[in-house]
C-alpha cells in the first residue's frame, strides 16, 4: 500500500517582497513581512502577519478544515463573501512559523506581489 503523503514537501521562505491584497477593490492587507509557502502540487501561497491585515473588515467564519501537512485551519469572511482567507491558529511543528498568519484565496482576492522570490 502506498503512502499518499510520501514525497510531499512544504518549504517556508521569508522573501524580501511586499504583498498587497485587495478584495472588491478594497485594500485589506499590505505586508513587507510575508511568509512564502511552497507546497507540492500547489502554487506559492503568501501568509501575512495579522498585524498587516485590516481585521476590522473581516468576520470569523464557522468553517474549519484539516490539512495533514499544516494542521487545522480556521477562516475569515469579508462582507458577503464567505471564507476568503484562512489561517492556522496552532499549525503542526514543521510549519509553526505560519501560526496566526492569514492567506487569501486568489480566486476572490487580488494578491499583488512586488519583488522577487529568492533562488530555491
Amino acid at each position: 500500500m502506498s503512502n499518499p503523503t510520501q514525497g510531499h514537501r512544504i518549504e517556508l521562505v521569508r522573501p524580501e517582497q511586499t504583498v498587497t491584497v485587495l478584495i472588491d477593490g478594497v485594500q485589506v492587507a499590505k505586508s513587507s513581512r510575508p511568509l512564502a509557502l511552497f507546497e507540492t502540487g500547489l502554487p506559492v501561497r503568501y501568509y501575512l502577519p495579522p498585524e498587516d491585515v485590516d481585521l476590522t473588515l473581516f468576520q470569523p467564519s464557522a468553517t474549519h478544515t484539516t490539512c495533514p501537512f499544516k494542521g487545522e485551519a480556521s477562516y475569515w469572511s469579508f462582507a458577503d463573501r464567505a471564507d476568503v482567507a484562512w489561517y492556522y491558529p496552532e499549525p503542526i511543528d514543521s510549519v509553526a512559523a505560519i501560526a496566526g498568519y492569514l492567506c487569501f484565496y486568489d480566486t476572490v482576492a487580488k494578491v499583488r506581489v512586488e519583488g522577487e522570490l529568492p533562488e530555491r
